[in-house]
């Protein structure tokens, strides 16, 4: 059983674009759904899709890589910063840039899940969930 569903989720993708593999599935939960969404927006997805078996019990979520024209995978690595153990918090004006602007940081807001631009731009803060690139 893991009990850090955002940290799996993220390492299966690092796994799979390291890989070179195309698709990953998850355990479903709506918080990983809505993660999945906002990366797609990113364009480190390019397919978000939730898979439901026969009888309905159990749920994946299905995510697609997004590739370059050569073959490479758009995303190069994270970092999982806030954990179950030790949460972290940060206000809007913390939210800072990840590699440049070629990054991202997930947070965890009263707004949704909202990459760390947004945040900045809606004057919003939350838990610093984790960093992509």
């Amino acid at each position: 059983m893991v009990t850090d569903r955002v940290g799996d989720f993220i390492i299966r993708l690092q796994n799979a674009a390291r890989i070179g593999k195309q698709e990953v599935s998850a355990p479903y939960s709506a918080h990983l759904a809505a993660i999945a969404k906002k990366l797609k927006e990113l364009g480190f997805l390019t397919a978000v899709t939730v898979e439901e078996k026969e009888g309905g019990v159990q749920k994946k979520v299905v995510v697609t890589l997004s590739y370059n024209e050569h073959g490479v995978a758009t995303l190069r690595g994270v970092k999982r910063i806030s954990k179950p153990g030790r949460r972290l918090y940060a206000p809007a004006a913390a939210a800072h840039r990840v590699k440049g602007g070629t990054g991202a940081r997930i947070i965890s807001s009263p707004a949704g899940i909202i990459s760390d631009a947004e945040a900045r731009k809606r004057k919003v803060g939350g838990e610093e969930l984790f960093e992509i690139w």
